[in-house]
Formats: structure tokens, sequence, C-alpha cells
């Protein structure tokens, strides 16, 4: 394997132009689930900012897991249970039905949903939310994840953010990179970091309040965590040689890092209350992209101690490695579910790089994408999705596949390349 593996910024140097991201689906399941999302019912002056049923649908769709009923052919707009005909929906062909309405008083928004099963006619939840016209589309993001869960007894993620990293060359030899922070489904992206260099490797706290990167702006790579809330930024410990690929903790108390200060690169992991460094791996190899378990008890990591690129994982209060991967010739950048079970990874197959995952207590490797450069597996908080960059055409978007392999979608930009996302955690 060769030791430039590791350097992968090196590829930014291709990157084009920052847009806000959008979702097109390119694979669901096989029978999705027919839902209809009514538009919410409104008797104020003033048009709302947002439609909340129209967030809800599209989160809906985007999850590849329904089929939603276009307005169109919608016989009528109910808003509560009076209004509601079930015969009516039933001939239509859905089998559950979103209502809801939306009231003003004393300038707060009240915004009622109601999610009904329409073969049993039953009602399968209700809520009252309180807003304000600032944040009616987090609002919208608030019940899908609610209505998710209810069909499909798996939390919902729309209420997440991501980053990523996107570039523009405005000039021959010239580069402006930016980390940008979205709502899970590209809206509302904000400009955290700007620079005349790379930045790469954004990684969450497990409280999503802070992010840790690298940025190369003081001519060599360094770690540095930003509070999100403040905008704060501080540099961690910065040493000679190679200073990369972070990851928190799930107490948030420490960092992994790769440091090359003793010559090779190694796994390191940063006590940031004490500032204490402990050197986790020994071994002439390339040791990088350390990730932690569930349980903080122990670290994934990418080594070529065996003379390929593969995934290991060592064992923190005794040091022990054990090696994961030994289905083809290259597996790096691993990431755990949230329940430890399923390892998503960069596999080789044929020549081309793809996302696979791999089940840690059958040993099974499923091949979940067929694109031609697939990177930088990230997965959604509650195990559903994997979100990795990949190439279309000459430039960079960022796809995702669920871990079953059986809803694919894309998040292209209108112009230029995105790459390097990092899911948020629940919050």
């Amino acid at each position: 394997m060769q030791r430039s593996f590791i350097f992968v910024f090196l590829f930014f140097f291709s990157l084009l132009a920052r847009a806000e991201l959008t979702i097109e689906i390119t694979q669901g399941v096989d029978e999705p689930t027919p839902v209809a999302v009514v538009p919410f019912a409104w008797s104020g002056v003033q048009a709302l900012p947002e439609d909340v049923a129209q967030v809800i649908s599209d989160d809906l769709y985007r999850s590849g897991m329904f089929k939603l009923m276009p307005r169109e052919n919608m016989l009528s707009f109910p808003s509560d249970r009076d209004s509601l005909y079930f015969r009516d929906w039933r001939i239509s062909g859905s089998d559950f039905i979103v209502i809801g309405r939306v009231s003003e008083a004393d300038g707060q928004l009240n915004v009622a949903f109601e999610l009904y099963d329409i073969l049993k006619e039953e009602r399968v939840l209700g809520e009252v939310v309180k807003a304000n016209r600032k944040n009616l589309r987090a609002v919208g993001h608030y019940i899908s994840d609610k209505v998710f869960e209810a069909l499909t007894g798996v939390r919902g993620a729309f209420s997440t953010r991501i980053v990523y990293v996107t570039a523009e060359q405005p000039r021959p030899k010239v580069y402006r990179y930016r980390l940008m922070l979205a709502d899970a489904d590209g809206h509302n992206p904000r400009t955290i970091l700007e620079s005349k260099e790379p930045i790469m490797s954004p990684a969450w706290s497990r409280d999503g309040s802070k992010l840790a990167y690298v940025s190369f702006e003081s001519g060599r790579p360094a770690v540095y965590i930003q509070y999100l809330a403040t905008g704060k930024r501080e540099k961690v410990q910065s040493f000679r040689g190679l200073n990369g690929a972070p990851a928190w903790s799930p107490d948030g108390k420490k960092l992994a890092l790769v440091l090359s200060k003793d010559g090779n690169p190694e796994v390191y992991i940063l006590d940031l209350q004490q500032r204490r460094l402990n050197r986790v791996t020994h071994h002439f190899g390339i040791d990088t992209e350390p990730s932690w378990s569930p349980d903080g008890q122990s670290l994934i990591f990418t080594s070529d101690r065996g003379g390929q690129p593969q995934i290991y994982s060592i064992y923190l209060p005794t040091r022990d490695v054990t090696r994961l991967t030994f289905e083809g010739q290259y597996n790096a950048r691993g990431r755990l579910t949230q329940d430890g079970r399923f390892l998503a990874m960069v596999h080789q197959n044929n020549g081309s790089f793809h996302i696979a995952v791999q089940d840690l207590r059958t040993g099974r490797v499923d091949l979940l994408t067929e694109t031609f450069m697939d990177e930088s597996p990230t997965i959604a908080p509650n195990g559903s999705i994997i979100l990795y960059a990949t190439q279309e055409g000459v430039r960079g978007v960022l796809s995702a596949v669920s871990l079953d392999g059986r809803v694919k979608f894309r998040l292209p930009s209108s112009e230029g390349d995105v790459r390097e996302p990092a899911w948020s955690p629940f919050q």
C-alpha cells in the first residue's frame, strides 16, 4: 500500500464552487408505504414563510420508504377528525394520512398535527407544537421525525444536521475552502470556516455543540475545535508532521488523533481537560482514521500493518488489537453504528472504491454502492442511512444509501464539488 493513502486532502485541489444541496431519490424500497400529507389549514392574513406539510412530505419522500400522494390527486383537504372521511382516502389508495392546522395567538404559532391509520380508522399520534415564523421548517422536520418513528419503529433523523467541505477556484492556483453546516436535507447552509488552505476531517462532538477538524491555515496540518453556538475556535496541541483525523470520545472529554511526531503515523488519545497525550498504537505500519466504539472502550482504525489497508479494533483497557476486516485487499475509514453491530467502510472492489457494510456478529460483508470513487462514509444517528462522498462526472457530490442498500439518493449541488461529510448526533 502506498503511504500516501492518508493524505487524501490532496484530492481537494480539484474541488470547485459551493452551493446549496438538493436531494434526488435514485432508488427506494420495492413496496413503499402510501402516505398522504394534506396541506395544513391556516386562517391568518399574512402568508406563512414555510409550507409545513410540504416539508413533511419532502422528508418522508426522501427517506425512500414512503409513496406520497400528490396534492393535485387529493379529493379534499381535511384539517381535523371531523372533516376526515376515511372511505375517500381508502379509495385513493393511502394507508396513512397526516393532517394539521396552524393558528396564531399573541404572536406565537401553534402547529397541531395528527397521523391517522386509514385502514383501521384510528389516530396513531397527535401533538401541538409551539413555533414562530423563523423555525417553521424545523417544526416540519420535528413532525417528520415523529411520523417516521410511528410508521417504522425507528427514530427519525430529519432534525439532525450535516457538515461538509467545499472549495472554489476563483482564479488559477488560487483556492477557497469552506466548512459548511446545513440541515440534514441540505437546506439552510452556512459557512463555519473559510480558508485559502485545505480543510478536512470534520467530526461532531457527541452533544452536537462542537466540531473538530483539520485546517492547513498555518501552512501545515493542525487540529482545531470550534464551538458552534459562539464561533469560538481553539487550536489543539500541534506537533511537527501530521496532525489529523480527530474523533471525539462518547463522553466528549477526549479526542483520538493521528500524529506522526514520533516519525510514524500512530493513533493517540488527547485528554482535553488535562491536555495529556497518550499513544495508543505502536507499529511500524501506518495507523490512521480512528473512530470510537459507542461504549468508549475501543477504537477502530485503519492500518497497513498486514501489508494492505484493513480495519482493526484496539480494546483500550488492555491494548489488545483485533483485525475486523478480511474480505478484499482494501478496507478503510471504518465507522460503527450506534449499536456497535455494523461497520460501514470504504471497500475496494474490481479497482474501484465503494461503500460496504460488515455485520460484526456474522462477518457478512455487503457492497452497498456501485459508483466509481466512494469515500468518507458517515452514519445517520439512527443507523439507517450512510452518507458518503462520490464522483458524478468530473465533480464530487454527496450520496446516501440505507444500511440494507434498498434506499439510495444523491445530494448534488447546483455547481462544484462537495466532500468530507459528517452527520450530527441526535440533539
